[in-house]
């Protein structure tokens, strides 16, 4: 870049500065969606380390899943809830394959990550998705699959009906909520292990009817993942 573009950038970031999508100040020259402070302040879990953490244990006894986690901690008013609210309803799904990608580096170094045939993101109704414009559950995927460098597959899991929305239910309520909402298709070449992503994971009642309807297809090796967790 020639010095008289770099001093019109630096004068329209005067003007119109890029703020933390966590916080709301400007960024610095060599920071990206977020700021370094809101990086170093974000409450991971390190639930990849954790074969029994408390994610994974709200599946026991439901169905089989080799493994879950979340990247991030999500509490009401928190930089967690601020970042999805910007990736969901705010049109950023930039910061969905950032966060992939950032979680990803950190997943490459744990076993279990090591071996995936591909990365499933857990799908949007189609008339959710045109409104939207995209899926943030698939652009955490697409992130992940840069750092770990494994396909995502969208051709398998379907959304075959919309739900009712699941603010104010109580878990088993959300689960036969959920339970009719997803098929997976039968293909004469399917992965034999998965990860199966979402974004923001509260009961796990759509990981649930998801991870039935990729058992029911023939994949029995499903591991989970998120970006947040609300524990």
């Amino acid at each position: 870049m020639n010095l008289a573009k770099l001093y019109l950038k630096d004068f329209w970031a005067l003007f119109f500065p890029k703020l933390c999508h966590a916080c709301g100040t400007p960024l610095l020259h060599q920071e990206y969606l977020i700021c370094t402070s809101c990086i170093y302040q974000l409450p991971f879990t390190n639930y990849h380390l954790d074969h029994e953490n408390k994610l994974v244990k709200q599946f026991w006894g439901k169905v089989n899943v080799k493994s879950a986690s979340a990247y991030l901690f999500f509490s009401k008013e928190g930089k967690v809830q601020k970042l999805m609210h910007q990736l969901k309803y705010n049109n950023h799904p930039e910061i969905g394959i950032e966060l992939g990608k950032m979680y990803g580096k950190v997943l490459k170094s744990t076993p279990k990550y090591q071996n995936l045939d591909a990365i499933i993101p857990v799908p949007l109704h189609p008339d959710k998705q045109r409104k939207r414009g995209y899926n943030q559950s698939e652009q955490f995927a697409i992130g992940l699959s840069e750092s770990l460098g494994i396909p995502v597959i969208n051709n398998i899991l379907k959304r075959i009906k919309s739900s009712d929305s699941q603010i104010f239910m109580k878990r088993e309520s959300r689960f036969l909520n959920m339970r009719s909402v997803f098929e997976a298709r039968h293909k004469d070449s399917l992965p034999l292990s998965v990860l199966l992503v979402d974004d923001t994971i509260t009961t796990g009642a759509t990981l649930e009817a998801c991870v039935i309807a990729l058992e029911n297809a023939g994949i029995q090796d499903i591991h989970i993942a998120g970006i947040a967790f609300a524990s």
